[in-house]
């Protein structure tokens, strides 16, 4: 089964003269864990927009779990992000204010389907995510601002896996870790999106992640925006925007 199609897409973003994406194609299958690595402001991010349904391209098709998410309206593609995928951002976009636990649970709120498929009690669920995640009872239930940035992104990741979405979308989540905390966060994350059978996108710039994951893919080698000599090298980058991932509001899109 396929989770991700991609077919001719074009986009970029408003008053820019120069596109900064063109893919012929991807696809990735059900369950496939694909690590995607380019420099700063090649893409990668926007593309995750364009994956989430944050943002539209100016042409072709971006079909999830069979969905073509260029031909639903905007409240449409929040709800199909809300049910069906699970975001992990680099700034982790936790409600500081929010417990760890209530953080965890933001995607039961916003999609019921999501709440269903966390079990006869979401609130198990999500203790049994960060328990997983080795993170101790008493982190649970204070502020979430208060945690340390390893613990942050642990309860970012529990937010991403609960409800089991079909796909998860990962935008350099280990850039604040030190290559310990790397290693154990991977790991943890692999096992977890392989418990629940998802489709794991992870955006990195370290190539020494790679090695985790079923396929390697370099944006320069989908876009063809990366591979043409007029741009010298630099036309994505100097651009400012080609790096840039919308911001969601943070259940919504977790």
């Amino acid at each position: 089964m396929t989770a991700l199609r991609i077919t001719d897409l074009v986009f970029r973003w408003p008053r820019q003269a120069r596109n900064c994406l063109e893919i012929p194609q991807l696809e990735l299958a059900a369950g496939e864990r694909i690590f995607l690595h380019g420099p700063s402001g090649s893409g990668k991010s926007s593309l995750l927009g364009l994956l989430g349904g944050v943002a539209l391209p100016q042409a072709g098709a971006i079909e999830l779990l069979g969905t073509n998410l260029t031909q639903l309206g905007g409240r449409a593609r929040d709800r199909f992000r809300a049910d069906h995928i699970g975001f992990l951002f680099q700034q982790f976009n936790l409600l500081p204010w929010l417990s760890a636990l209530d953080n965890v649970l933001l995607p039961c709120t916003f999609s019921s389907r999501r709440r269903d498929r966390a079990g006869p009690s979401p609130r198990t669920e999500a203790e049994r995510l960060l328990g997983h995640l080795d993170l101790k009872p008493h982190t649970w239930h204070g502020p979430a601002g208060e945690l340390s940035v390893g613990q942050q992104q642990r309860v970012a990741a529990a937010r991403a896996l609960i409800g089991r979405p079909e796909i998860l979308i990962a935008d350099e989540p280990t850039s604040a870790l030190d290559a310990e905390r790397q290693q154990v966060f991977i790991d943890l994350l692999l096992q977890e999106s392989a418990a629940v059978g998802a489709t794991l996108v992870f955006v990195s710039h370290d190539r020494r992640l790679a090695g985790h994951f079923d396929r390697i893919v370099a944006i320069d080698e989908i876009n063809r925006v990366a591979q043409d000599p007029r741009e010298g090298g630099g036309g994505m980058a100097q651009s400012g925007q080609c790096c840039a991932l919308p911001r969601s509001r943070p259940g919504a899109g977790a």
